[in-house]
């Protein structure tokens, strides 16, 4: 339908996240419309960032060196570390302002099923940073979801362990701010109601 360059863009933009193949067609016309400047921006922008962006040695964020610009920053809290699941499950955390200590990225979240087994995740370089002595608090921040649920069961019980004088907590779940208890899930309403608290 279309020459062969087209459609290998169309092709390999219809492999991100969330693009159906409309939406994929769409963005390569734009593409094909745009000056020659835009379109070489966006190429060299992501080589880029495939060239120079990797793991931090310490927490496993993204980072443009060996150490995210977090682990660099000497005014958070090397005592508190919230484990996430991704990278970009730090960003909402970030947001907050709530937040001073420092992260760790598992990588994913455990998932027999899918054949991912507690060594395809950074569990072991966790216990090891718990282990060295400098953390008072583990905050459990994997996603609500069966496996996040499995992920942090698994961390909580490994991490108790092996440093039972650390915290270990979870973020808690429950209702979001302003919604109507009669379009709540009875899981979600279940959570909030273990989780109430004294006001």
């Amino acid at each position: 339908m279309h020459p062969p360059p087209i459609q290998r863009l169309v092709t390999e933009l219809g492999k991100l996240p969330g693009i159906g193949a409309r939406t994929a067609q769409r963005l390569a016309f734009h593409v094909l419309r745009s000056s020659d400047e835009e379109a070489l921006a966006l190429a060299d922008a992501i080589r880029e960032v495939k060239a120079r962006i990797g793991l931090c040695e310490v927490c496993f964020n993204l980072a443009d060196g060996p150490r995210c610009r977090i682990c660099q920053d000497a005014r958070r809290d090397p005592e508190l570390i919230c484990v996430v699941e991704e990278p970009q499950d730090v960003i909402p955390i970030e947001r907050t302002h709530e937040f001073r200590g420092r992260y760790h990225v598992l990588g994913g979240a455990l998932s027999p099923i899918d054949g991912i087994d507690p060594e395809d995740l950074k569990i072991g370089e966790l216990y090891a940073r718990v282990e060295d002595g400098e953390v008072r608090e583990v905050v459990l921040a994997t996603n609500p979801t069966t496996t996040g649920e499995a992920t942090a069961l698994h961390l909580a019980e490994g991490l108790r362990g092996r440093a039972p004088d650390v915290a270990v907590t979870r973020l808690a779940s429950g209702l979001p701010v302003g919604a109507d208890l009669e379009y709540a899930d009875e899981v979600t309403l279940g959570k909030a109601l273990s989780g109430r608290r004294a006001l």
